[in-house]
């Protein structure tokens, strides 16, 4: 069995972000030589999410919408968690929308449906942040 370990970095210019990552995912399964197996995507900070989803700005914008109602960023003072930072809505972004994603690798391609796409979900940026892809198999 073969696995490979990538760190992507991204350079986050604002506090909320969606980033296809689909094509990096896919340089890092061929750079493994892997045909077969499973790759994890998953986020590497607390405030940020990893998902499978349509890549269409109507939807993203749909998700910022959405989830901004469910766990609005202010008045920062209804958390408790606020203090030392002001980023208590996005750990509950975070949990909303997930940590990693799996999908299975097929004939040496990530196998995914036709709409399918990979994306980062950042909530708390403007700073550099990472994504790790480990991907395992024959």
């Amino acid at each position: 069995m073969k696995s490979i370990r990538k760190e992507l970095w991204f350079n986050i210019k604002n506090r909320r972000e969606y980033i296809n990552i689909t094509q990096e995912v896919n340089e890092v399964l061929n750079q493994s030589g892997i045909k077969e197996g499973l790759c994890l995507v998953n986020a590497m900070h607390i405030t940020a999410s990893v998902f499978i989803n349509d890549d269409e700005k109507g939807l993203h914008n749909d998700f910022e919408v959405w989830l901004e109602k469910l766990a609005p960023e202010k008045p920062h003072s209804q958390y408790k968690h606020n203090g030392y930072e002001d980023n208590a809505d996005a750990h509950l972004k975070r949990q909303i929308m997930g940590r990693e994603a799996v999908v299975a690798v097929s004939e040496g391609q990530l196998d995914l449906g036709p709409w399918e796409q990979i994306f980062y979900g950042e909530y708390d940026g403007l700073r550099q942040k990472r994504v790790l892809v480990k991907i395992i198999g024959e």
